[in-house]
């Protein structure tokens, strides 16, 4: 590296950390500001020989932390109350608790960024290439085995011949006078720079084009796109239909699924299935649950027919008719699974359970409701023995 006139600084080299520890120690006390310690490896307790005050770099992270707060609570206001509020689930549009995780989450990514990026840029003021230590005996030694000191020029106590003499004085060795480098001039604007970067340009933007728009349709490199099959909703030369999606085969029953023989009667059947579930506690409160969700809308919670749309659809008939009462099992199976007039079907809302759950629970709702004086008396007996209890 060519050195110019100016001098930088002065430096020593020392063998041992207390040397350098004591070195660094006397060079604080001396009153010299403007100087700076070099070692292979961190000493302990450099710091505190230097005097070095606490730095700064904190309060960068502080202010770009709560920046990144202050940002994720905007964000999170902005989405969530002003520009698509939701309500869900009753919950309050702000719910703070909810956006912790994104308000933490960009509160240590601002930090951490401004840390890293202030630390090497404005405190270390990297990239520094032409630092006038670099390329040096002093660097050299301090990045081997050596530790050194430098008493920079510019420091208000500098005096060449008193800077040697008080580094002599320290027990220094090797001192050496670094002086700045001679500034280079890159021709960055220069015409054969510019038309060296536009070539370069252009060769790799055709390269990447043939590349991508060639190179990889010709074989063996297009086995992969070139591949016997048939895309999702696209049309077949193969197949007489010309649909590359094909239909299962007429009959075909998934694994484990038995269907409803009467599926596609759209009257009540001769003969209709029975329930093959024994009606216990968990299996009418499946059937409540299921009731209350698909059909209380309109039969009404107790399967009068007053329906809560009324406004939309006509009120159903009462599932306590003598119609319905006297209905078996199966007949009222039939209709969920295949609905009846203005009701849908629900054979894809609800499983096979489920179904007779929903019958089981409607017989329930119709005992409850057209009770005898025996039923009277039995669940007056029942109560009577929990009370005794």
């Amino acid at each position: 590296m060519e050195r110019n006139n100016k001098l930088f600084a002065v430096s020593a080299l020392f063998n041992t950390p207390n040397e350098i520890i004591s070195a660094a120690s006397k060079t604080a006390e001396k009153g010299y500001t403007k100087f700076d310690v070099h070692t292979p490896y961190p000493v302990h307790g450099m710091d505190t020989a230097m005097k070095l005050k606490p730095s700064n770099l904190g309060f960068v992270t502080l202010g770009f932390g709560l920046s990144g707060t202050g940002l994720a609570l905007m964000l999170a206001y902005w989405t969530m109350n002003v520009d698509y509020p939701m309500n869900i689930g009753g919950k309050p549009l702000f719910a703070f608790p909810a956006y912790v995780p994104v308000i933490f989450e960009v509160t240590v990514l601002l930090a951490t960024l401004a840390t890293v990026i202030g630390m090497l840029t404005f405190f270390f003021k990297f990239p520094s290439n032409s630092h006038p230590v670099h390329d040096t005996n002093f660097m050299k030694a301090v990045s081997m085995d050596k530790f050194g000191v430098i008493i920079e020029s510019e420091d208000p106590l500098f005096n060449e011949a008193d800077a040697v003499s008080f580094l002599e004085s320290l027990g220094g060795n090797s001192i050496e006078k670094i002086y700045y480098p001679v500034k280079e001039a890159y021709p960055v604007f220069d015409k054969k720079f510019i038309g060296l970067q536009i070539s370069i340009a252009l060769v790799v933007a055709g390269l990447t084009y043939v590349t991508l728009n060639k190179a990889v349709y010709i074989q063996p490199f297009s086995w992969m796109t070139d591949q016997f099959r048939s895309d999702v909703q696209a049309s077949s030369t193969f197949f007489s239909d010309g649909r590359s999606m094909r239909l299962p085969v007429d009959g075909t029953v998934a694994r484990g699924f038995m269907p409803y023989e009467y599926s596609e009667l759209t009257t009540q059947p001769e003969k209709p299935l029975t329930n093959p579930f024994a009606p216990s506690k968990a299996f009418l409160e499946l059937g409540k649950k299921k009731y209350e969700t698909f059909c209380s809308p309109c039969h009404g919670n107790y399967g009068d027919g007053d329906s809560r749309l009324r406004e939309q659809f006509p009120n159903p008939p009462s599932l306590h008719s003598e119609k319905v009462r006297t209905w078996k099992d199966g007949n009222i199976y039939h209709v969920i699974v295949n609905g009846q007039n203005v009701m849908p079907a629900y054979a894809v809302q609800l499983n096979d359970e489920e179904r007779w759950a929903i019958t089981s629970y409607i017989r329930v709702l119709q005992r409850a409701k057209n009770s005898t004086e025996e039923d009277v008396k039995l669940v007056r007996k029942e109560i009577i023995s929990n009370v005794a209890q």
